[in-house]
């Protein structure tokens, strides 16, 4: 991991403040405070940063809106972070961009498994180039890895990190099926404290994203009580 990456931290409460930025700082990363949704977004267009840890619930702008508006202008890879133990603010997060997600009160183990996992996720184009040069086309669809760009039909196609990941894994491997299981190992390392249904919102942002009719999909299909695999004809 490299030890320039600069974490942007979003939350309003100096205690979770201080008790996160340690652990990070010293994993070597450089971390920058935001105390609200307003200054989240000012200190994220004032620098490069690799990764954000953003708080749901903040003064002026709340998370989600942050969220939305990041991922309107960059792929960086966000973990949302909330009190709330509630499947709809999850749900909601991912959909509107973020790509994990993380529920208060929890260790700080945890805290950096999924640092870490979501930054050397990001990282990997500069690692692993000959699996980064494969391209992919299949009825209409073009998945560069090498660009780390997807086109349908000659559109481009606006991804975030996991989502793009999880499209590679599938489409690499046409015909096989994954389970959650295995598709949170392959996206992450590992599936430790991870909620297998996270995928189940990924995969329904892909479709909205690829197919003509989500709910009949011509790329990822839904493999009943087993998992998803990519088309393979």
């Amino acid at each position: 991991m490299p030890e320039s990456s600069t974490i942007l931290l979003v939350d309003d409460e100096d205690s979770v403040q201080k008790l996160l930025s340690y652990p990070l700082e010293r994993d070597g990363y450089r971390v920058l405070a935001a105390k609200d949704g307003e200054e989240a977004l000012s200190k994220f267009a004032s620098e490069p940063v690799d990764l954000v840890v953003l708080d749901l619930m903040l003064p002026k702008l709340d998370g989600l809106e942050v969220c939305k508006r990041l991922r309107a202008q960059s792929t960086v890879p966000i973990i949302m972070l909330t009190a709330r133990d509630d499947e709809l603010d999850k749900v909601l997060g991912l959909e509107l961009g973020a790509d994990d997600y993380i529920t208060k009160p929890f260790s700080i183990r945890e805290f950096r498994s999924r640092v870490r996992a979501l930054l050397r996720r990001a990282s990997l184009p500069s690692q692993h180039d000959r699996r980064e040069s494969e391209t992919i086309e299949v009825n209409g669809l073009r998945i560069d890895s090498g660009r780390r760009s997807v086109e349908l039909r000659g559109a481009a196609v606006q991804l975030t990190y996991v989502e793009f990941e999880l499209l590679r894994t599938l489409a690499s491997n046409p015909g096989r099926v994954y389970s959650r299981r295995q598709l949170l190992e392959a996206l992450w390392g590992d599936s430790a404290y991870r909620e297998p249904r996270t995928i189940d919102v990924h995969v329904r942002h892909l479709r909205e994203k690829l197919e003509r009719d989500a709910s009949e999909p011509e790329y990822i299909l839904t493999v009943r009580g087993a998992g998803y695999r990519f088309r393979d004809s």
